[in-house]
């Protein structure tokens, strides 16, 4: 014989019932016991209808009406015309003595958990009996029998302890002298001794399933229900998630008390004795695989199985100087939650007996405050014990295998993991039996921590980053352009799976949890919201995901004020924005420092020779141990892109206005011209050698007219060169006569660094320098008289977002 149980959405209405009889249909080879709940809903629906009868509110004769609509529609839709009337006569007549037992709670004004009962058992009774006519109407040899009749428990309403030598008994003696191929029972009633109708509690409609499989010596139970197994972790928040679809009782019990809902803890308790195979399947896709839950299964030789929660905890904590040594503390504090029914989900405890920490269900909290405190009372009065500490909304999550048992590391690459995705566990616990590892963490964090662990665990290596990209222009829009093209390659061969979760220009800002199809990101830009910098970084934090990084591809101070927001929340930085690296010193070390202490890179690579591995490889020649004596640069494509172009037969405001147009420049030229940017460039640099610099020390010797400088618009800048043409043609002359080459050469030697236009002779590594690029060159004490050379295209939105590109690819493989 098999057992199979149909939760509610699997009865929720005509459709699904009749997706229950096709599976029914397909196993009525062998004798099947059908456990059904009620119609998806009407449980809670009773409930509430109960609740409002209680505080005599006369909305409560609504609910009973839908719950009359709802079961007379199911019987309309399923059950042929002429066998209607009998059906109908005998569900109305139930629903009228229903209607009596509200009106009674209703007139007195209160509810009994015996009445509770009551009330609430006519969902599976009306759903069984409604289902069982339906079967017999489809020409099925089905039967309906009142689980009543079969498990028998004691007068704990609400949750009610089954009598297993009556039940055992009832349930062999129904089933050896029934001969009926099909028998629908409602699950999750029950009645006590003296005949009154009792609940299993949560997950009860298992739990009969369970109860009459174990009574019946059953071959299988199969759960059916909206899932197709068990899976690695929830699939509605770990899009990853996996089916497991092999797993032990024990593994399947740990995630089951975790939250993992398509089954519960005691379901388990009655097969697992005998040895009974239970699967979990999918109604509505039952050609699934679905879990098969057995004995042991070794786990294929995998450690972690699955990772489960638990929302909606609190912490509760007694500690104090009066509890060390002191026998019986921790049985008055356990008695005293046990007593008002509270149940303890997690409990840690310091080895020193100062304190004890127990996880509760928020809804319990202000009970077990207030009892504790009192049953303590006398010793908090004399300082012994402090009052219960309190922390809310939290949720527990847990590692579940049975071969994580004596693994070396697990719970050190579980914290690791959390702790990189800025997650803080408040609490730690793990049984001796090294089945779960169980940790508490902010209700804010769930889908941040089991999304990190299951890329840790589950997803052979494959590491996600969540990208968050200010700045969609020139640079911005290539870099997106290489993601797209790249992101097949990058998580084939690197294994990163790289997504854009949001974007910003200066108008619009747009977010897609599930990452933006960068085939239409600007689409999708053009129907954002109004850009806001700081409700961009709200977004970014309240999304709240692993491996996030904000990528700045802008020219803002604003922007590049605000990466302290992100570093302290742990989402990773990288910026071509050369503002905040050259900003004052302070700024400077607490970026840094900040990117330390959280766990969050802080990567500008592009800040100095854009796609060139210029700070990559000064931060490699440090961290061996050199040392660097001085450095010398050409670090400004765009002016050597101008003093290539320029001679006697092309004017200076010429070739100024082809960089600007072809992307060589900032947009504001003078930032270029002015030599302000490469002495930001040699500052970085200087900084990154391990020397404190500030902007305001280097030496400019500008080559521009402080007309020039003084504009304060493109056009006013542009007709000042037109102005000054012979004073340019004047310094070609000169490097002319002198066999030279003009070159903007920045210099860092002995603390001291300065920029300005050079004359440079043939021979040096600086005369032959084309087009854009640039070149730096490290003396350094290994290297003291042939310097360290990197040279190449140094300018151009293409390399500079390769550059950003190669720091996301760093953050991936940290």
């Amino acid at each position: 014989m098999k057992v199979l149980k149909f939760g509610g959405t699997s009865v929720a209405n005509p459709e699904n019932i009749n997706k229950v009889k096709s599976i029914v249909q397909s196993s009525s080879k062998e004798k099947l016991a059908v456990v059904v709940s009620a119609f998806g809903g009407i449980t809670d629906i009773l409930l509430n209808t109960l609740q409002q009868a209680s505080e005599q509110d006369d909305v409560y004769k609504s609910g009973l009406e839908q719950i009359e609509q709802r079961h007379i529609e199911v019987i309309k839709a399923l059950i042929p015309v002429h066998n209607q009337s009998a059906i109908l006569s005998k569900v109305k007549s139930a629903l009228n003595i229903l209607e009596t037992l509200l009106e009674g709670s209703f007139l007195i004004g209160e509810i009994t958990p015996k009445l509770s009962d009551k009330i609430v058992s006519y969902g599976e009774l009306l759903s069984s009996y409604i289902i069982s006519e339906f079967f017999k109407a489809e020409g099925l040899d089905a039967t309906f029998n009142d689980s009543r009749e079969l498990i028998i428990t004691d007068n704990s309403y609400g949750k009610a302890i089954v009598n297993f030598e009556k039940t055992n008994a009832n349930c062999k003696e129904y089933f050896e002298s029934d001969q009926h191929q099909i028998h629908i029972l409602p699950g999750f009633v029950a009645s006590s001794n003296d005949g009154n109708s009792t609940t299993l509690g949560r997950g009860g409609s298992d739990y009969t399933a369970a109860i009459v499989a174990a009574a019946a010596d059953a071959t299988l139970l199969e759960i059916w229900t909206d899932v197709s197994g068990m899976y690695t972790a929830n699939p509605r928040l770990v899009k990853q998630a996996k089916c497991v679809t092999h797993i032990s009782y024990e593994e399947a019990m740990e995630l089951s008390h975790f939250g993992a809902k398509v089954l519960y803890p005691p379901t388990i308790q009655p097969v697992l004795g005998k040895e009974i195979p239970i699967v979990i399947k999918n109604t509505f896709s039952p050609d699934d695989e679905g879990t098969l839950i057995t004995k042991n299964t070794n786990g294929g030789g995998k450690t972690v199985r699955g990772i489960s929660h638990v929302g909606n905890i609190s912490l509760l904590s007694l500690e104090g100087p009066g509890m060390i040594g002191i026998p019986g503390i921790s049985k008055r504090f356990f008695e005293t939650l046990s007593l008002e029914n509270i149940s303890v989900v997690l409990i840690t405890q310091a080895s020193s007996e100062h304190s004890i920490c127990v996880g509760i269900a928020d809804e319990d909290v202000d009970r077990a405050v207030e009892t504790v405190n009192e049953a303590f009372e006398y010793e908090m009065a004399r300082k012994k014990i402090k009052p219960v500490i309190v922390e809310k909304d939290l949720t527990i999550v847990a590692l579940v295998g049975d071969n994580m048992k004596s693994h070396q590391g697990l719970s050190g690459k579980m914290f690791s993991t959390l702790g990189k995705n800025n997650v803080n566990i408040r609490a730690i616990a793990q049984g001796a039996s090294e089945r779960n590892i169980s940790v508490v963490i902010k209700k804010a964090d769930v889908k941040k921590a089991l999304n990190s662990l299951h890329e840790e665990f589950f997803e052979e290596n494959i590491k996600q980053l969540n990208l968050f990209v200010m700045g969609v222009g020139n640079v911005g829009s290539k870099f997106l352009n290489q993601i797209r093209q790249q992101k097949k390659y990058l998580k084939d061969e690197l294994q990163l799976n790289v997504r854009v979760i949001g974007i910003s220009n200066s108008r619009t800002m747009a977010f897609d949890e599930n990452g933006i199809d960068l085939n239409e990101w600007e689409a999708v830009l053009g129907k954002g919201e109004k850009a806001d910098k700081e409700n961009f970084f709200d977004k970014v934090n309240e999304l709240n995901y692993r491996n996030s990084v904000f990528v700045d591809n802008t020219a803002s101070d604003e922007v590049a004020n605000s990466y302290p927001n992100y570093l302290k929340n742990s989402i990773s930085v990288v910026t071509c924005n050369k503002i905040a690296c050259s900003s004052d010193y302070t700024l400077y070390r607490e970026l840094k420092q900040l990117a330390k202490k959280y766990n969050a890179p802080f990567l500008f690579e592009t800040n100095v020779g854009a796609g060139l591995p210029i700070i990559d490889t000064l931060k490699n020649l440090i961290a061996s141990g050199d040392k660097v004596n001085k450095i010398q640069a050409v670090l400004s494509g765009s002016l050597n892109f101008v003093f290539n172009n320029f001679n006697d037969e092309v004017t200076f405001h010429d070739v100024v206005k082809q960089a600007q147009e072809e992307g060589y420049t900032e947009p504001d030229p003078t930032i270029d011209l002015s030599g302000i940017d490469v002495m930001r460039k040699i500052l970085i640099l200087a900084r990154e050698s391990g020397n404190q610099l500030d902007i305001e020390q280097i030496e400019n010797e500008a080559f521009l007219p402080q007309e020039s400088l003084d504009t304060n618009s493109n056009e006013a800048f542009f007709e000042s060169l037109k102005k000054h043409e012979n004073g340019f043609q004047e310094l070609f002359k000169q490097a002319k006569d002198a066999d030279s080459k003009l070159k903007y050469v920045a210099q860092f030697e002995n603390g001291k660094a300065k920029v300005g236009l050079q004359k440079i002779p043939k021979g040096h590594d600086f005369y032959n320098l084309e087009g854009s690029d640039n070149i730096v060159l490290f003396f350094t004490e290994r290297y003291p008289n042939q310097p360290m050379i990197i040279k190449g295209a140094g300018a151009g939105a293409d390399v500079t977002a390769s550059g950003i590109f190669a720091d996301i690819i760093r953050i991936g493989n940290f």
